[in-house]
């Protein structure tokens, strides 16, 4: 039988793979909108696939809250203590999912993707748009191997429960 650790760590493990593919679309197309004759379809998909890129986390960060620490958040900054909770210390519970630094930097993401939420396509900021892309390989790999680092931690947590039965 399944536990709820190693079910946990599976699903996250199926997101990173997700986030995966659409980091690489990122990377592609906005190498491509450098030299397309149309770079506002190239850059309006590295907006969307950027939106994309936080709403993946943060499904798993979802996951994570109320499937390992029993909680569901709500109220008008959820989004905001969602991100804050991923970095606290639960004994018993789990250890911190991201670092602080990788909190702070995620949270730009976070704010992007409300402002693509909120705008319209042809108001986006190539220069914003540059930043996150620039900034996002080495915060992907910080954040990819933050989560691969809490599922070993529930996969060991799974195999623990097993020796138990």
């Amino acid at each position: 039988m399944i536990n709820r650790y190693s079910a946990v760590a599976q699903r996250i493990r199926q997101e990173r793979d997700e986030l995966e593919r659409i980091f690489a679309v990122v990377q592609r197309h906005w190498q491509m909108s450098k030299t397309a004759t149309d770079a506002d379809a190239y850059l309006n998909s590295v907006a969307l696939n950027l939106h994309g890129f936080y709403s993946g986390l943060e499904r798993i960060f979802e996951l994570i809250a109320i499937d390992l620490d029993g909680i569901k958040l709500g109220g008008e900054h959820w989004h905001i203590e969602l991100l804050h909770q991923m970095t606290l210390d639960l004994p018993r519970v789990r250890p911190p999912v991201l670092s602080r630094e990788t909190a702070e930097r995620l949270d730009a993401y976070r704010k992007f993707r409300h402002l693509i939420r909120n705008i319209y396509t042809t108001h986006l900021d190539p220069g914003e748009l540059e930043k996150l892309v620039v900034a996002l390989p080495r915060l992907w790999m910080q954040t990819r191997d933050q989560l691969d680092a809490l599922a070993n931690y529930l996969d060991q947590l799974s195999h623990a429960d097993e020796d138990k039965t």
